[in-house]
């Protein structure tokens, strides 16, 4: 078994990421620091350049990528009192922020943890977030997806 220290951080990716393309690609790095242009030139064919192309994005992207990047100085705490079979389950529930959860279970876990499911805080309380009540009748939706002309009642009445 292999033990490993912890020093109460998350892992820090930025520089995991870093230290990766350098292992990769040693040629890059130049005054220890990764030469964009030479990556591209190594890639040559296999990167994207310009700004056409799909993509999954919303607005706070950028934000959000920055914010995963951050390094974390949680502590996961058991409670045994709240589990069920402490000592012989395979399993946990965490109970958390998910990305907080997520970056520290990042380092310790690292390739030992085969599935997480993360149940969304939609709708939770007061806070609503969205509308999630759809319920509509047929001829709006015709009407608004422009299937049909919205015509007043005496009219309906000569169509059918």
């Amino acid at each position: 078994m292999i033990e490993t220290k912890l020093d109460g951080e998350s892992m820090d990716v930025v520089l995991d990421n870093v230290s990766k393309l350098k292992e990769i690609f040693p040629e890059v790095v130049d005054e220890d620091k990764i030469d964009f242009e030479k990556l591209e030139l190594i890639l040559g064919n296999d990167i994207e350049i310009g700004a056409e192309r799909y993509s999954f994005t919303w607005p706070g992207k950028v934000q959000a990528i920055k914010e995963s990047q951050k390094q974390s100085t949680g502590t996961l705490r058991p409670c045994r009192e709240e589990s069920k079979d402490w000592d012989t389950t395979g399993n946990l529930y965490i109970e958390g922020d998910n990305l907080e959860v997520l970056k520290l279970l990042q380092k310790s876990y690292y390739n030992k943890i085969k599935c997480i499911y993360i149940d969304p805080p939609y709708n939770t309380g007061n806070d609503i977030i969205y509308k999630n009540n759809y319920k509509d009748n047929l001829q709006n939706y015709l009407e608004l997806t422009g299937q049909v002309s919205k015509v007043g009642e005496r009219e309906r009445e000569q169509w059918y």
